[in-house]
């Protein structure tokens, strides 16, 4: 079932997940519908909080970009990253590499806006799987960002948060019309818009 996707200027955005102590069928119905979600608004990514949940779910896919590659790496061996997709990540937690790039991003949570943000270029994650299992994966390029991307809004961290001040600054009209069309209930996402591929 998909969800309208909440914007930015509403408070959930800026909630700290609770952690699942049980994945229970709620959950499981909860991560199916955020994954429908996440693809017809054409993301590669959505946290929990996006949808108005605050707990420490995320999904993400980035099996169908192929212009800014990624790579995998589960227990060690070399993973084929369209076959993994998507990822259901519950209760991640996420280690950050040394080596810093800059890349393009966007959010479903704020249409239109994209902007050049530093990240790791590899990320580390150890999450629990809807069956319960835990896993743990490398991971590198876009992976590695929109990991990093989604596990922020877990934490109520938003990708403006990681802008430079200059770009903040040349940014903060069109941020205050979306926090002030969300404050009055105007600001919503159409699915299958405009192909952003955002986080």
């Amino acid at each position: 079932m998909r969800l309208p996707i909440r914007m930015y200027g509403d408070p959930v955005l800026r909630a700290k997940g609770r952690r699942i102590e049980k994945i229970d069928e709620q959950i499981r119905a909860l991560a199916a519908d955020m994954l429908d979600t996440m693809h017809a608004a054409n993301g590669v990514g959505l946290a929990a909080q996006q949808i108005g949940e605050a707990l420490q779910v995320t999904v993400v896919d980035v099996g169908q970009v192929e212009d800014r590659p990624s790579s995998l790496s589960i227990d060690g061996r070399e993973t084929e990253v369209k076959e993994a997709m998507p990822l259901v990540l519950i209760n991640p937690e996420i280690t950050l590499g040394r080596e810093i790039v800059s890349g393009v991003e966007g959010c479903l949570s704020f249409p239109e806006i994209s902007a050049e943000i530093d990240r790791s270029e590899e990320a580390v994650v150890r999450a629990q799987t809807l069956e319960g299992s835990t896993v743990e994966f490398k991971a590198t390029g876009l992976l590695a960002r929109a990991l990093q991307h989604e596990i922020d809004h877990l934490n109520g961290i938003l990708f403006i948060d990681r802008m430079n001040s200059a770009l903040k600054v040349s940014l903060s009209s069109k941020l205050k019309r979306l926090q002030k069309e969300t404050q009055k209930g105007h600001a919503h996402v159409v699915a299958g818009g405009p192909d952003q591929r955002a986080l």
